[in-house]
């Protein structure tokens, strides 16, 4: 079943929230972890990141399959221009996090692995413990610096997604939350 404007399918509606709840979880760990150097952390948030990436890629595609869901209301041509924005902002972030998250990683000699499932071995200096030979040190930079970019576009991003849902919600009584969660609408 695809989407319509009274109701969104199953598949648009499991993948919108378990992409948006994780990545929401994600960063918040993300800034835990860095700001009180929380370094236990760091496999559970690699881990976490490189699975939702898998279902963020079936979202990328169903969403190419489907195209964009009709807005459930009209309004104005400044509103749609801001949503079409916030709305790649959302799907362009949700990318990026977890392939610069990957590159910095790998990059940078720490590995990747999946709880504890060894993907990429790190490469250890024996010579200073707790340090790693890098691979690429300058491009694991440009990946650390581009996932704190990508996480701060997508955590404004998600403040505006909020913002517009609660007021399609609260204002425009137009249904676009329900039919977000799996309602249907009657227009």
């Amino acid at each position: 079943m695809g989407d319509t404007k009274e109701k969104l399918s199953c598949v648009t509606v499991a993948l919108h929230w378990v992409v948006a709840l994780t990545i929401i979880v994600m960063i918040t760990i993300g800034v835990y972890m860095t700001d009180y150097e929380v370094h236990e952390l760091y496999p559970i948030h690699k881990s976490i990141g490189m699975l939702i990436f898998v279902v963020i890629v079936l979202r990328v595609l169903w969403r190419v399959k489907q195209g964009w869901p009709e807005a459930a209301s009209q309004y104005k041509s400044w509103e749609h221009t801001l949503s079409k924005v916030v709305h790649w902002a959302l799907i362009i972030a949700t990318v990026v996090l977890p392939i610069s998250g990957m590159l910095m990683s790998s990059l940078g000699g720490y590995g990747l692995s999946i709880f504890g499932w060894e993907l990429l071995a790190a490469t250890p200096n024996p010579e200073e413990a707790g340090k790693m030979i890098p691979i690429n040190g300058p491009l694991a930079g440009t990946a650390h610096e581009t996932h704190e970019i990508a996480g701060k576009v997508i955590f404004v991003a998600i403040l505006l997604h909020l913002a517009g849902a609660l007021k399609h919600h609260f204002m425009d009584k137009d249904g676009t939350l329900k039919r977000m969660l799996g309602r249907r609408i009657n227009n």
